[in-house]
């Protein structure tokens, strides 16, 4: 396996743990401090960002997907880790972003949507995807350095 596959499969998950932090975690509630924002700009920005956000999301899923079936052997853990990210997207897609932007139109266009529990269902979501990319990673390196660790005591 060629030294740019080896590395990808360990930056690819890296960048887009970087982005949901970053986006998600850091982004997302400060833009609401500054100065002059309204909810309904804040909200504006939000979308954008987490479109923005999603379609990396999705891209960056596919590529590790395509790193995955380039491994001569691929575990079974690392497969379900691969298949849990892909359903944990799917539910972030498809069924929280939709009734989310929903409501973010509502206050927009100067409503009121009423109290919800979707932004929760969205930060579980991220959460989610967190504990995956750090377990996905962690694996990837163990896989890196523990084969030439054995070999080094001769096993």
């Amino acid at each position: 396996m060629s030294r740019t596959v080896i590395a990808l499969r360990l930056v690819v998950p890296a960048l887009w743990l970087g982005l949901i932090i970053g986006l998600a975690f850091l982004e997302a509630p400060l833009k609401f401090q500054a100065p002059g924002i309204t909810t309904a700009l804040g909200l504006g920005i939000g979308r954008l960002v987490f479109f923005a956000l999603e379609i990396a999301s999705w891209v960056l899923l596919l590529v590790m997907s395509v790193l995955a079936l380039r491994r001569p052997r691929i575990s079974r853990t690392d497969w379900m880790l691969l298949a849990v990210t892909w359903v944990v997207m799917a539910v972030q897609t498809f069924v929280v972003r939709p009734p989310l932007n929903a409501r973010s139109d509502i206050v927009i266009a100067g409503g009121d949507a009423g109290d919800s529990v979707l932004h929760y269902a969205y930060i579980v979501t991220d959460v989610a995807l967190v504990v995956l990319l750090v377990w996905i990673i962690v694996r990837g390196a163990r896989n890196l350095v523990l084969p030439d660790a054995r070999a080094e005591r001769g096993a």
